[in-house]
């Protein structure tokens, strides 16, 4: 369980500075820009693998 809480705690922090970083992108570069595409298609990424981590303790 300890394991479970470090995980997704980790993916939350994770989560939350690559959605500052994309935003940051976005509002310099515009929201089409490749690099903003690109960081929200991680940001995408680190969603799944949080939302996999909360149904697999469910």
């Amino acid at each position: 369980m300890v394991n479970y809480l470090t995980h997704k705690q980790f993916l939350k922090m994770e989560i939350e500075i690559k959605r500052k970083i994309m935003y940051r992108k976005a509002m310099d570069l515009g929201f089409t820009h490749p690099s903003v595409v690109d960081c929200s298609q991680e940001l995408d990424v680190l969603l799944n693998k949080y939302s996999k981590t909360i149904n697999k303790a469910s």
